[in-house]
């Protein structure tokens, strides 16, 4: 395979894009990397950029307080679905918040009526996936901070997008 020292993205206004964005992994990373925020607004621009968007859905985790209702309000109203679970807690105090498998299954399912798949998420869980729809034609894009995200997946992605590579535009100071 070729290797470019960059990469562009093209994209064709025909392309239909689905865009799942794995909140809590890009809320963290955003958070432990630069004490900052995600613009998610900015985020699914970049990610559709030119295309047709037939999905936006974001993956959230509701905790026992409801601290996130404000920025799940701001979430819908940049016209990002939400997927939400509860927070588990288990005995001994360890807590668990997983949406790997439904974010694959809504992309598999997605794949059949969408040209482009851009996942918003830096985790290495998702490389069979990538695999999987790569093999069937479909373009893969990962965005996601390169810091935290999983070398094999900015690799093996069609296209990767550093959010850290703009962080004017990606980052909102806390």
């Amino acid at each position: 395979m070729l290797s470019l020292p960059f990469q562009k993205k093209v994209r064709h206004h025909q392309q239909r894009v689905a865009v799942l964005i794995d909140v809590q992994n890009m809320y963290h990373s955003a958070k432990h990397l630069f004490r900052a925020r995600v613009n998610f607004q900015e985020v699914l621009k970049e990610a559709v950029s030119g295309g047709q968007l037939i999905r936006a859905i974001g993956y959230v985790v509701e905790s026992e307080t409801s601290e996130e209702k404000s920025f799940f309000e701001a979430l819908l109203k940049q016209g990002i679905e939400l997927r939400s679970k509860d927070l588990q807690v288990f005995y001994g105090g360890q807590k668990k918040a997983d949406w790997d498998v439904g974010i694959a299954i809504d992309a598999i399912n997605l794949s059949l009526s969408v040209d482009v798949i851009v996942l918003v998420s830096g985790d290495g869980d998702f490389l069979p996936l990538l695999d999987y729809l790569k093999n069937r034609g479909k373009i893969v894009e990962v965005i996601a901070f390169a810091k935290s995200a999983s070398g094999k997946l900015q690799q093996e992605a069609n296209n990767f997008i550093d959010l850290a590579s703009e962080p004017r535009r990606f980052l909102l100071k806390k």
